[in-house]
């Protein structure tokens, strides 16, 4: 009789428990040998002006409700012309039968400009530029958090057009609404769970894992660790967390704030640097809610969902089992890590144009 097979996390099919919002997904490592390698997409290959004339977020241009944008030389911020939520929205509930149910929500929307520059992206911009980014979502958060009818602060970046940005200058947005969402509430009751058991928090643990064994380590600095989670869905999803327990931005000391925008840099330039492109993502800071509480079992953390999987061409659908069972993937987070971890740090562009000097 042959002896029972040794369970192995990089050949066999597997779950993975997801500890922040309790969920599982299926990782299928042996469904990377088939045939068909994902829909082929058009890589971005566009050279953009340092200006351009046409753009909305520019600096000194027109934008459709008929404000024009300040000659800005950091960043800018600017309250949505077209946000999802609206602070004058009426108070208002529908109940059916328990089944029927809605309630109106208030909130309000901003863009934040990253750079004047037309022509950059995160992984292109200077650190010190990248800390002025840190300094205005710092500053963005202690407004919102200190408001009352404010119960939640969302801030994140969508970053190509694969990832429905319509708008190629480098910019983010925030979402700032009366109640807390549904992926930071998952996160929120897991970690308080958790601190209640261990009077740790959740990522606190986590971490010192990950650091312990680095398979999943992409990088570290003296504050900020980034890493391919256990249980990532996303191809290259990332988790981007500082080593100190923070809930928030403010928070963060000054050198943290400074290690923050390096990891940043890294990071990004990484995900450029894997397949020579313009790496899209979807991208967000999770930090405690602001309806009242401390929430000390929070831990600041940012995520990246970027969704090429083989290529600058090849992308990874969340379809069929995806949508109807759970999150699915095929490459181990294990191996993803591998590939980000091995990237240089020298931006693939600012490599190309020292070779040609």
């Amino acid at each position: 009789m042959s002896s029972p097979a040794t369970f192995d996390l990089a050949q066999q099919p597997h779950r993975r428990y997801n500890p922040l919002n309790g969920e599982w997904l299926l990782v299928s490592p042996h469904r990377a040998l088939r045939p068909w390698q994902g829909q082929q997409e058009a890589p971005d290959t566009a050279h953009r002006p340092a200006h351009d004339p046409t753009c909305y977020l520019c600096p000194g241009n027109g934008r459709v409700n008929g404000d024009q944008n300040p000659d800005y030389i950091g960043t800018f911020v600017f309250d949505n012309d077209f946000a999802a939520l609206r602070e004058d929205a009426p108070a208002g509930n529908v109940n059916l039968g328990g089944l029927l149910r809605a309630e109106a929500e208030s909130g309000l929307g901003r863009v934040i400009c990253f750079s004047p520059r037309h022509d950059l992206t995160l992984p292109e911009m200077p650190v010190a530029d990248l800390r002025r980014v840190v300094d205005v979502w710092t500053e963005q958060f202690q407004e919102l958090a200190a408001r009352p009818d404010i119960g939640y602060v969302q801030i994140f970046e969508n970053k190509g057009a694969v990832m429905g940005c319509s708008n190629p200058h480098p910019h983010g947005q925030i979402w700032a609404q009366r109640t807390v969402p549904g992926e930071p509430a998952k996160e929120s009751r897991q970690q308080l769970t958790y601190f209640q058991e261990h009077g740790r928090t959740l990522l606190t643990d986590y971490l010192a894992l990950e650091l312990a064994e680095q398979s999943r380590v992409v990088l570290e600095n003296a504050h900020w660790v980034a890493l391919v989670p256990f249980w990532a869905s996303w191809p290259f999803e990332t988790l981007l967390l500082p080593r100190r327990a923070v809930q928030d931005l403010t928070q963060l000391t000054e050198a943290e704030k400074d290690a923050f925008a390096d990891a940043l840099q890294r990071l990004t330039i990484r995900y450029d640097n894997l397949f020579q492109t313009s790496f899209p993502y979807s991208a967000g800071l999770h930090q405690r809610p602001t309806d009242g509480p401390a929430y000390p079992e929070w831990h600041l953390h940012m995520h990246f969902f970027p969704p090429l999987l083989r290529s600058a061409t090849v992308r990874k659908f969340m379809v069929g089992y995806e949508l109807l069972a759970n999150a699915q993937r095929d490459i181990t987070p294990e191996w993803a890590a591998e590939q980000l971890r091995a990237q240089p740090e020298v931006h693939y562009k600012a490599a190309a144009a020292n070779s040609v000097t």
